[in-house]
């Protein structure tokens, strides 16, 4: 996959020592993040999951200027005890101030102590003198009591930090994800005694959010969309004020008395999800971040160029260094994570930049080279991490083949009427064989002739099966209406979304209405226009490699989706793959051969050049300069 010179394994490659120059891929998304760190600029992320939101987010944190950062401390308020003294000082500051009243504090506890033990003493020799032992412990528990009551003005006016930046080489980064209001907004911690007079200071129960300790720094939100309507609305409030004001969240509790001064909150706001939070975020919130930010699409594949070849084996070398436990990788181990990437992208010419979950194969081919005491991470540790590394999907859908062979789901051999193995993708990128079955019946009525699906069928599902009708006409030349169709997705029990079994119906139909079986060992996956046209499908690869496992021998693809293909070696001679253009292509390879067959066919062809001869030859050059 690459010459790597002289680099013997991933140990010889150097790692950025700043996270924003470790993101792999993204460099239009690293541009912008850094603008917005020198400008202080909210950002909005979207993406797929394990594209690199998150680090984004921290890198953007290490960018931003630390020398500017803060200590807050809390303070009591002798005037309104509910309603403490906010004080920021400079970082490193708090804890200074902290430690030197614990100190005068400490001091008097001592003085305080010996006097106590003198006085102790002189009662107990006054009580022996005079023979009044029992008065003498009376008197010496009062004295005890009466010093446990008594505390220096300095004691009780000592303040709490609320927030220590003291050690911090950078900015702070606070993940906010899923936090409970208390723990972003800051909370008032209750306290049962406080009505006797007994209780903890109020300004001792202050606690901060993250959105304090996020100050000056970036406080990071994955699926903010997720987050209550209130809970944004209070968010934005502190983003605009910078500031924001510490109370009890809970209104039965005790601390729903105390509100603490405003406290700073100058903090960045990363906001990350996939394109669906963009449906549970609050209009303002969005405004806000598009008004005063920038809004970043994260793509999920690069292209496949020497380049970034190279960045892909920086990222496993940073894997490495990040786990901190498994080997170096060999040359022949990061040609197959590359060989990987390619196979998930689900392009020949892309690589995936779903980088957390190729991460996972990273560290599972570690395991296996650590379990055989291996020195270095080779090939054959990656492709045995593979079997280890599968998604639960994967493993759901390999259950899913035993268990299908096993009660004759499908059976890969002869052929039969109306029944097609379909192929699907479930999870990610995970393959399975979806046998579909047609059946047609005369309907009661031209009016009443109607296609029905069965199956947890979505909306597109839906669609594609009705497009099929004027298919059907078109290559059988009998009316549908005359029959009542039924298409059955066979133990589809999450569901069937898209249309990528459109191919799969059509041939399941004609093979219905026209009585010719469908042969069983071939498997098939497309897209159909209502031209009758193959169109692309996604996971082209899991899918056929599915048909593999399953003992089918040929798969018919979309002939656009041929430059997609990457199965791995061990399936190569297990399956033939044959692509497809049009719906008359998918009949000819799948229909078993006979006169049914060869009168379909023959009517298919003829239709065709009946067409093409009443284009004219205008139209023709049009479509022609339109193509080119």
């Amino acid at each position: 996959m690459l010459d790597y010179e002289n680099i013997g394994n991933t140990g010889d490659i150097n790692v950025p020592p700043l996270l924003i120059d470790q993101v792999i891929g993204h460099e239009e998304s690293v541009e912008t993040i850094k603008k917005a760190a020198k400008q202080r600029r909210n950002v909005l992320l979207i993406g797929d999951p394990g594209v690199g939101k998150s680090m984004l987010a921290k890198g953007m944190a290490e960018l931003l200027p630390p020398e500017v950062l803060q200590d807050i401390l809390v303070y009591p308020n002798a005037e309104d005890p509910n309603n403490p003294i906010i004080r920021p000082v400079p970082a490193g500051e708090g804890k200074k101030i902290v430690k030197a009243n614990k100190s005068n504090a400490k001091v008097y506890e001592e003085k305080k102590m010996m006097l106590v033990m003198f006085a102790v003493a002189a009662i107990f020799a006054l009580g022996l003198y005079y023979q009044k032992i029992f008065e003498a412990i009376i008197a010496v528990l009062l004295i005890i009591f009466i010093a446990m009551q008594i505390k220096p003005k300095n004691t009780t006016l000592s303040p709490k930090l609320l927030v220590n930046n003291g050690d911090r080489r950078f900015a702070p980064f606070m993940d906010g994800t899923g936090s409970h209001a208390g723990a972003l907004l800051g909370d008032v911690r209750h306290d049962p005694y406080q009505s006797g007079g007994l209780g903890t200071p109020a300004h001792e129960r202050v606690e901060a959010g993250m959105i304090h300790k996020a100050n000056k720094g970036v406080l990071y939100i994955d699926e903010i969309g997720t987050m209550s309507t209130k809970t944004q609305q209070e968010l934005l409030s502190a983003m605009q004020e910078k500031k924001y004001s510490i109370t009890g969240q809970s209104e039965n509790s005790s601390g729903a008395m105390v509100r603490s001064q405003s406290v700073p909150c100058d903090f960045v706001l990363v906001a990350s999800g996939n394109i669906k939070v963009l449906e549970g975020m609050h209009p303002a919130m969005r405004s806000r971040i598009r008004g005063y930010g920038y809004e970043v699409f994260m793509k999920d594949s690069m292209e496949d160029t020497l380049e970034n070849r190279k960045k892909l084996v920086q990222f496993v070398a940073q894997e490495i260094k990040n786990d901190g436990r498994i080997p170096q990788f060999k040359p022949d181990a990061l040609d197959e994570i590359i060989l990987e990437a390619k196979r998930r992208s689900g392009k020949k010419d892309s690589l995936t930049l779903k980088l957390r979950d190729l991460g996972g194969l990273v560290r599972a081919a570690g395991d296996v080279a650590i379990e055989q005491s291996a020195p270095f991470v080779t090939a054959d540790h990656v492709i045995t991490a593979k079997k280890y590394s599968r998604t639960l999907e994967q493993q759901m859908a390999d259950m899913s083949i035993v268990q299908r062979k096993e009660y004759s789901m499908f059976n890969p051999k002869g052929g039969k009427v109306g029944m097609v193995n379909g192929l699907a993708i479930i999870g990610d990128r995970s393959g399975i064989v979806s046998p579909i079955a047609a059946e047609a019946a005369p309907a009661q009525s031209k009016n009443e002739g109607k296609i029905i699906a069965t199956g947890k069928l979505g909306e597109i599902a839906k669609e594609s099966v009705q497009n099929v009708s004027a298919l059907v006409k078109k290559y059988t030349d009998k009316d549908t209406s005359d029959y009542d169709i039924h298409v059955q997705f066979i133990q589809t029990y999450d569901g069937v979304e898209g249309d990528s079994a459109s191919v799969s119906i059509a041939a399941a139909v004609i093979s219905a209405i026209e009585d010719i079986p469908l042969d069983q060992t071939v498997a098939l996956t497309g897209s159909l226009n209502v031209r009758g046209d193959v169109m692309p499908i996604g996971g082209a690869t899991g899918k056929i490699e599915a048909a593999a496992e399953a003992g089918i021998k040929t798969v018919l693809i979309p002939k656009s989706n041929m430059k997609d293909v990457m199965i791995e070696s061990k399936y190569e001679k297990m399956i033939k793959i044959i692509p497809m253009s049009t719906l008359s292509d998918v009949l000819e390879h799948i229909l078993i051969n006979g006169n049914k067959k060869d009168n379909l066919i023959n009517h298919i062809k003829k239709l065709g050049n009946h067409v093409a001869e009443n284009i004219p030859e205008s139209t023709i050059l049009k479509l022609q300069m339109h193509i080119n």
